[in-house]
């Protein structure tokens, strides 16, 4: 290696990383890109999370303003957000969908038996397969679906 490479090629390594860090400095980091923002809803069809009788999809997500929220009962930031949505039940504000994203069947069972049932709806999405379509990547996760299913 030539001495002219060995001092340019740290420059030019080290002159990228503060390029990228200056990019990821100066997003704001309650700001999420959703790739959904304007689409259709996916099409999905959830059995009903267990014990409860009304599973999800996609058809009912048509015909008013809708609330879809992702939880999982291993979601420590779903146990706080939650207090919220059995608010927003309870007060009549906007009928809350809830999806159970990746988790044991009796453990969502139980979660909401202890916590309340915010949801007109819940389905358990165990494989991740809906979650995924709708761009989940981290719980809680929630989306408004207008009347149209976007």
């Amino acid at each position: 290696m030539t001495p002219r490479l060995r001092f340019f090629l740290p420059v030019v390594l080290f002159a990228g990383v503060a390029l990228a860090l200056a990019v990821g400095l100066s997003l704001d980091p309650r700001e999420l890109p959703s790739t959904m923002i304007d689409k259709p809803a996916p099409e999905f069809d959830l059995p009903a999370v267990r014990g409860r009788s009304r599973g999800l999809a996609s058809s009912d997500l048509v015909g008013e303003v809708h609330l879809v929220n992702f939880f999982a009962s291993w979601c420590a930031a779903c146990r706080v957000e939650h207090p919220l949505l059995n608010r927003l039940t309870e007060d009549g504000v906007v009928a809350v969908f809830g999806v159970n994203y990746k988790d044991k069947p009796e453990d969502a069972r139980r979660w909401l038996d202890q916590l309340g049932d915010p949801y007109v709806r819940s389905g358990a999405d165990i494989p991740g397969r809906a979650g995924i379509d709708w761009g989940v990547y981290g719980l809680p996760e929630t989306f408004i679906v207008d009347a149209n299913g976007h």
